[in-house]
């Protein structure tokens, strides 16, 4: 059990700072376009945890979503709002946790850059409908988790090693922090 607590060796770590930390956010959303959306501020049945899609990543770093005005999670964010983000960009790696600080507003120029038809299914008047607001969340920090080399070299390096019976690590993780 001591390899549990054992630190990972230094090739294996990369932390990013600015634009690459906002770089690997852009990439990881693309991949994965929806998180687990949680608030600190838990008043519904959810406890504070919801899917989400993300609109948008801003040159920030900054995340974008719609949301109602009328929501729990919105509810949530005017109680506290720290938020925390979980994303899985594939089945074996891509995976980005952030926390961060969440504001809403009703910039209605804002919410036309980041409208689409589909999202009529929530907001039954369109694109005027007077409950959407915009959540951006501004990432303070992070830690994510990868592979090295894509997810087929890691795939086969999975396969030899378990053929061979020895680790052939292609993982790499590291902080993200997006203004540093």
């Amino acid at each position: 059990m001591d390899s549990i607590n054992r630190e990972q060796p230094e090739d294996t770590r990369a932390n990013l700072v600015g634009r690459n930390a906002v770089e690997r956010i852009e990439d990881t959303v693309e991949k994965a376009q929806t998180c687990f959306f949680c608030t600190h501020a838990a008043v519904g049945a959810a406890s504070g945890v919801r899917p989400m899609a993300v609109r948008d990543v801003d040159e920030a770093g900054n995340l974008l979503f719609l949301s109602a005005d009328d929501s729990v999670k919105n509810r949530e964010l005017e109680i506290d709002p720290r938020v925390d983000l979980y994303f899985q960009g594939s089945r074996h790696a891509d995976f980005l946790h952030l926390t961060g600080s969440a504001t809403v507003s009703r910039d209605k120029e804002k919410i036309k850059e980041l409208w689409s038809p589909l999202i009529k299914t929530w907001f039954t008047e369109g694109i005027d409908d007077p409950r959407i607001t915009v959540i951006k969340v501004t990432p303070t920090e992070g830690y994510y988790w990868d592979n090295k080399h894509g997810s087929a070299v890691a795939g086969v390096k999975m396969l030899i090693g378990a053929a061979i019976g020895k680790t052939l690590d292609d993982s790499i993780e590291g902080q993200v922090t997006p203004r540093g």
